[in-house]
Formats: C-alpha cells, structure tokens, sequence
C-alpha cells in the first residue's frame, strides 16, 4: 500500500484513540511520554543495527538529472553498505526532526496529543523502511527492495529512476571518461 495512505490512516485512526485517552491525568500522561521515548530509542536502535551491517558488495547505478541542478546525475559507484549508511542516515535524521518537533510541541506548547500520534508513526515508519525490510526482516533485496531504492514521486509525478541496467551504466562512463580527458 502506499506509504502516504497507510500515514493518512494511522494518523487519523490515532487521532481518535487519543482523543479518548486522559492525557489530564498524570500517571497517563507518564506512561505516554515513556511509550514515546521508547519508540524513538527502538527506531534510532534499529536503524544503528542496520548501520553496523558490513556488506561490501559493488553497487553501479545511473543517478537521473535534477531538473534543479544542471550538474546533477551521472555514474554513481559505490558499496551496498555506503548506500545502506546513506538511506539510513536520512531515515535517522527524520527521527531526529520528529523529536525536535515534539520537544517543541510537548515541551514549549504544552500539546499532549501528538506524543502518542507521533509514537506510532514513528513505528510503522520504522517497519516500512526499506533498509529494515531487508537487514533486519531478512526479506531478499528483490522487486521493490532492489537497490537503489526507487523513490516515491515528487510533485506532480517528476522524479526519474536510477537506472541500472548494463546499457545504461556503460553510457555513463564513457561520458566520465571523456569528462576525464
């Protein structure tokens, strides 16, 4: 299923269970800053256990040109492991977004609510990462766990795919090799 539905439908189904929940109370409340902090410790462990995997498998891909950046793209030659680090940084530094989110919403603003929203969100993304899925579910990097990941689209679909095919990353260097001359 797609990632922003199935976000839309926790979002929303925890909206309404934390409406019911006493957040007034503060035994409650404590149990609720516990289970947040516990879920962000299981997400930043997780995600440094798929750090501390070693597999130096040589991975050649074609990045697609931003329509952004003029210099952007061309051949990418890297490692499984690099590219695991690089998915799984960004997976990292969106945990740590979201805590700096919360600090400011549950430390400054007093908001209670999102504690418990942002706690579940952060535990299906973390079952949702790719990088999970294979290091620590130990499904096959196949289909759609092939690297590189495919990224979902961007605004209004643009966005190409790293390619990977032979023909592709033959092209791409023989344009090195002649930026090189």
């Amino acid at each position: 299923m797609n990632p922003a539905v199935t976000n839309l439908m926790v979002s929303l189904g925890a909206m309404q269970v934390a409406r019911r929940i006493p957040f007034d109370d503060p035994e409650v409340l404590h149990y609720v800053r516990l289970g947040y902090i516990a879920a962000q410790v299981i997400c930043l462990a997780t995600f440094y256990y798929v750090k501390a995997k070693n597999d130096q498998t040589v991975l050649k891909y074609v990045e697609p040109k931003s329509p952004m950046s003029p210099d952007s793209g061309g051949l990418v030659t890297t490692t499984v492991r690099d590219y695991d680090l690089a998915e799984t940084s960004k997976l990292v530094r969106g945990v740590y977004m979201g805590v700096l989110m919360m600090a400011f919403l549950h430390g400054y603003m007093k908001y209670t609510q999102p504690l418990f929203i942002q706690g579940l969100m952060g535990l299906k993304n973390l079952i949702e990462a790719k990088p999970v899925a294979i290091h620590v579910f130990g499904r096959p990097a196949t289909g759609d766990l092939k690297r590189p990941f495919k990224a979902p689209g961007g605004l209004f679909g643009a966005g190409g795919e790293p390619q990977t095919d032979a023909a592709s990353i033959k092209e791409a260097e023989k344009i090195a090799a002649k930026k090189d001359e």
